[in-house]
């Protein structure tokens, strides 16, 4: 069971440490047509679009001036791992 969890914590990393990357490179003038740039926003993307999608749709059609969605993600994350902590130990 400790390998289990040891993958799935790995993975749940990798996933934390690009969108941290994204949200901190989002900062800096960066074109999107970098590969780099490019390959990360492939990589979070399908993970922060439907938790966005969700946060516009319940902020009444108001325009978000932040985006919300990494924050949530973060959050789902460590959910996540509580969850799996307490199944499989």
């Amino acid at each position: 069971m400790n390998i289990i969890y040891n993958a799935f914590d790995l993975l749940l990393a990798f996933i934390e440490y690009a969108i941290l990357a994204r949200v901190l490179l989002s900062w800096f003038p960066i074109s999107r047509d970098n590969q780099f740039i490019r390959l990360l926003y492939q990589i979070t993307e399908p993970i922060l679009a439907p938790v966005r999608n969700l946060i516009e749709r319940t902020s009444s059609g108001r325009y978000m001036m932040l985006d919300f969605s990494p924050i949530v993600v973060f959050l789902i994350i460590g959910l996540i791992r509580n969850i799996l902590r307490r199944f499989l130990f």
